[in-house]
């Protein structure tokens, strides 16, 4: 049981200059300084008040004497150290409201338009109608889940989630960079932004260029890449640009699919949605698995991306994320921020357990109201103008939009379509450099960089710099956005890769967060169920996907079927390996729970809203 609640101990000194510490804003100087007294977890109030709350809208950096601060014992109260060194004890900072705190899910929200919501879907729906539409809902739902899942230790400790992985074995960081840079590494999301700009503007022929014939659209396409590289260069912080762009171009394309519903008429197709509801757990029978894992897999954004909530939560200052540094831009001047190694726990207190509530609460609110509810309001309007003015389309999805349903348009729906199409699909190659670029960073440098001395900043810079390089290069060299591909064709394969990702970082996250937290920091029973749903539901796919490809590539033992009944000789050892795995995170994370209970004092208080 739990011994230790001294509340006197567990506050945190004063941050390292001895009588201040930073505020809001891109150079850390927000609203002001702030007195010792108004430190983010002292005394015993739960809630931030309003001006303190309102320092986590520009992210909010609070500076600790990391090495003065108590390490946290071996003991049932903290995570778990694994392979890594012990967690420093400080308060959990107060709790915020939702609206101090939006961000993270809207970059996410913006990885998602430009491909599932704005592509994959609408096709899929145009050629099967609302009756796959139940597969989205789960999808998106069974993302949430996973994506606060992914949030939980961050807010718990202010590591990120590659250091998590890091604390269990070196090699998981590596094999989902590895993954990300397959599945992710590709600027098309850049080129079908400008296939649509060169659509709407005209531009069809090609430039002439130093000498050179060069194709509209590849200008047009480089050109976005170097906008989203310069737009780093704006802020001293590098999430705070990310931030302020995405929401911006967020608000554009939400507006814009709005009115294009109702300037459309497409509206009266969602009357037919209801009807769906009998179709829910059913498959056309002509549906490839590639194709419904990755409509799966982009409900929402997908793979390597949703690895990035944690960063961004950490970025933004959540829970004891606010004691991590943010990553600055090494050429504006600033002092650069410190990110722990090893990162923050706190003790059980009465007062830590009620924040630890409340700051659960309103990190799932923040993805349910920004995330879920962002996809569930663009997605049905898309969807509903693909159902009404290309039904059973064969075409790719910018061939639909661009060949089927803009010519049925007036003038105004036309440059709607234009707008949205742009709009998401550059939204959703800023929001992929950005994650890709994050990501990968902070894999290479927990792994390898930290302890190699390199600079965390310039790390950042230079795979920014090289990610957005190989970017133009790939488009330079293409004689056509896809090489004589269709573009749905990469869009499925990328897609299925994410969904496949998604298996074992699912299963991983899952048994993380319960054999590694205590007792008030692990998911209740019902999230826990849900993450059995969610690895089991990826992981079976994934293992008919598998098998689909290997029988594709001659190896005819490797067909899966899906009664499991009848497969290959290679097929069972397919569905043994899944077995083998989802029995083993089942029995992992439930034994977790159960030696867990009743080791707290108190945990019951910070238990809330699907905990």
């Amino acid at each position: 049981m739990s011994s230790d609640s001294s509340d006197d101990e567990n506050r945190p000194p004063s941050p390292a200059d001895g009588s201040s510490a930073p505020g809001a804003g891109d150079d850390g100087g927000g609203e002001g300084r702030e007195r010792p007294s108004d430190h983010p977890a002292r005394g015993d109030e739960v809630y931030a008040s309003e001006v303190e709350g309102r320092q986590y809208r520009g992210t909010w950096f609070l500076p600790l004497r990391y090495e003065e601060l108590k390490r946290a014992g071996e003991t049932d109260d903290y995570p778990d150290r694994g392979d890594g060194g012990a967690f420093r004890l400080t308060d959990l900072p107060r709790v915020p409201r939702v609206g101090h705190i939006v961000g993270p899910s809207a970059i996410m929200l913006g990885a998602s338009l430009g491909s599932g919501e704005t592509l994959f879907w609408p096709v899929l729906t145009s050629q099967y109608g609302w009756t796959l539409f139940w597969a989205f809902v789960v999808g998106v739902l069974t993302q949430f889940v996973i994506n606060t899942e992914l949030q939980r230790w961050t807010l718990a400790t202010g590591e990120s989630v590659f250091r998590a992985f890091a604390r269990i074995a070196d090699h998981w960081p590596w094999l989902f960079l590895v993954g990300g840079l397959v599945s992710l590494g590709w600027p098309g999301w850049a080129a079908s932004a400008a296939r649509v700009g060169t659509a709407a503007l005209g531009l069809t022929g090609s430039v002439t260029l130093l000498g050179a014939s060069i194709a509209a659209w590849k200008l047009i396409a480089v050109g976005l890449m170097v906008v989203i590289w310069l737009s780093y260069q704006v802020s001293s912080v590098m999430y705070n640009a990310v931030e302020v762009f995405q929401i911006g171009l967020l608000f554009v394309s939400i507006v814009a699919a709005v009115l294009l519903v109702a300037v459309s008429g497409s509206w009266v197709e969602l009357a037919d949605l209801p009807a769906a509801a009998s179709a829910v757990g059913s498959l056309p029978p002509e549906m490839e698995i590639a194709v419904f894992l990755g409509g799966l897999a982009f409900a929402g954004a997908g793979g390597y991306l949703n690895l990035s909530q944690s960063l961004w939560a950490r970025e933004k200052g959540y829970g004891m994320g606010n004691y991590q540094g943010r990553v600055k831009n090494p050429f504006r001047g600033d002092d650069p921020e410190p990110i722990e190694r090893d990162g923050f726990t706190f003790r059980p207190t009465t007062t830590n357990l009620k924040r630890w509530r409340g700051w659960w609460r309103v990190v799932q609110l923040e993805h349910l109201l920004t995330f879920v509810f962002g996809l569930f309001l663009v997605a049905p309007a898309l969807m509903s103008v693909a159902i009404r003015y290309a039904p059973g389309t064969t075409a790719d999805a910018l061939q639909m939009w661009l060949g089927d349903v803009v010519p049925l348009l007036g003038p105004a729906g036309r440059i709607l379509v234009f707008l949205v199409l742009f709009v998401a699909l550059f939204t959703t190659e800023y929001a992929i450099v950005e994650s890709f670029v994050r990501n990968s960073v902070d894999a290479i440098y927990e792994v390898y960089g930290r302890e190699a001395g390199w600079d965390l900043e310039t790390l950042f810079w230079r795979v920014l710099t090289g990610f957005c390089l190989w970017g133009i290069a790939i488009i330079l060299l293409f004689t056509s956005p896809f090489e004589g591909r269709e573009p749905f064709f990469f869009l499925v394969v990328g897609a299925a890769m994410s969904g496949v990702m998604m298996w074992p970082y699912t299963a991983l996250v899952l048994v993380m967060n319960t054999t590694r937290l205590p007792e008030h920091l692990q998911p209740g029973w019902g999230r826990v169920g849900a993450m059995w749903w969610a690895s089991g539901f990826y992981g079976y796919f994934s293992v008919l996907l598998v098998g689909e490809t290997l029988v594709e590539f001659g190896l005819g033992s490797f067909q899966t079927v899906p009664l499991v009944v009848g497969s290959g000789a290679g097929g069972y050892v397919l569905w043994a390996v899944y077995f083998v795995v989802q029995s083993y995170a089942v029995a992992r994370s439930a034994g977790a729970k159960r030696r867990a209970a009743g080791t707290v004092d108190d945990a019951e208080l910070a238990a809330g809203w699907f905990p």
